[in-house]
């Protein structure tokens, strides 16, 4: 599987560059005075939403960012060069924790969202820039401040406006593949979708929003069955949620045991187990495949059940075309007058920091190729 939606990440800004201690030395000029530069800053580690991301694989192979360090100070009042700021892109629709105390950090949730989530270290100061009346001839200079390090765990939540949901095989697939722009791949066998789907749909000729096409949910799913309820975190967004539900052939009744009531049941709370907030989210119920005779014959009942509890209830058929546009209008409708769910509720994903990503009290920049932190108000004696 390609789509990695969730990962954990080491940023590590550069160390500033220090200052230098240096004299003029030159022909015919006898007190040249102080010639040393400054340090430059260290780079900062920037993340940004890039449309053109779809996933966090990268993240799985390479799990250490590390911006530039700045240059240290030279001779004749030559100023190190600042070290480049570190840019990664990531999918639109990241959300960003601080790994260790899962502190909500920044939604980035636009195209072009940009977030600075380590500061690169200042530049030391060479001797030349504390020359003042009393002391002419400085022999010290600031060391580069050190960059900061942090453990950032990024998870995708996609951009969707409703999400459709339901057990394997119940047409959630060719739902979205006929009312949307969306094309997944449909298959007659269980778990055919393994990562999200994302469609956009056409709304009275004048306005579109997303759908979102989650893989199958099963009864023990919050405890790891099946593909269990991972994906569910790509509805966490969504202002409604709806429930695909199917009359299975009466020959194979004996073989699952399935029923399309006892399905929502089940469905609702494997979610609820997941989200109590996304449980609660407004919802329509669809009965699909209303071509077959045995799922005509039960419409009725069913709808019957769910509109007594208080639920919007439509039948449908993708092979036909029937009902589509009633689930159309009653998605739109929910998209119009439900407010986005506030970020507040957002489950925080359960994932095992790596080993190597820790972070110790041996654990400085002096891994990059520099000379060591040290504390910003220290400096430096020159030894003439």
């Amino acid at each position: 599987m390609r789509f990695v939606d969730c990962v954990t990440i080491r940023t590590s800004a550069g160390n500033g560059g220090k200052g230098a201690v240096a004299f003029r030395r030159e022909t015919y000029v006898p007190k040249g005075g102080p010639a040393g530069g400054n340090g430059g800053d260290g780079g900062s580690v920037i993340l940004v939403a890039d449309a053109n991301i779809g996933s966090l694989l990268d993240f799985r192979f390479k799990r250490h960012m590390a911006a530039e360090h700045g240059q240290p100070g030279r001779p004749k009042n030559q100023d190190g060069s600042n070290g480049d700021d570190l840019i990664i892109r990531l999918p639109v629709g990241t959300i960003l924790r601080d790994a260790e105390t899962e502190e909500f950090i920044t939604d980035l949730a636009t195209i072009g969202a940009r977030y600075v989530v380590v500061k690169g270290g200042r530049g030391g100061k060479g001797n030349s820039f504390f020359k003042n009346s009393v002391n002419q001839a400085p022999h010290f200079c600031q060391p580069g401040e050190p960059g900061v390090t942090r453990l950032i765990q990024l998870e995708i939540k996609l951009l969707a406006d409703i999400g459709i949901i339901g057990f394997p095989s119940v047409g959630k697939s060719t739902l979205i593949s006929v009312i949307s722009n969306a094309r997944p791949k449909i298959a007659d066998y269980h778990f055919t979708t393994l990562v999200p789907n994302l469609g956009l749909v056409r709304f009275h000729e004048e306005a579109s929003f997303v759908v979102a096409d989650i893989p199958g949910i099963i009864e023990g799913a919050a405890d790891g069955r099946g593909l269990g309820i991972q994906f569910l975190r790509h509805v966490e967004r969504c202002r409604a949620l709806c429930h695909v539900i199917e009359v299975l052939d009466p020959d194979l009744l004996d073989e699952t045991g399935r029923d399309p009531i006892a399905d929502f049941e089940t469905l609702m709370n494997e979610i609820a187990k997941f989200s109590p907030s996304l449980a609660t989210r407004p919802q329509i119920v669809a009965l699909g495949k209303m071509d077959l005779p045995y799922v005509a014959a039960r419409e009725p009942e069913i709808r019957a059940h769910f509109e007594a509890l208080g639920h919007s209830f439509f039948a449908f058929s993708s092979a036909t075309r029937a009902g589509l546009r009633g689930i159309v209008d009653a998605m739109g409708a929910l998209w119009e007058t439900t407010p986005a769910p506030d970020k507040a509720h957002f489950t925080v994903p359960e994932i095992e920091i790596p080993a190597e990503l820790i972070l110790t009290e041996e654990t400085t920049q002096v891994d990059f190729e520099d000379e060591g932190p040290a504390d910003f108000e220290d400096f430096e004696e020159f030894e003439s």
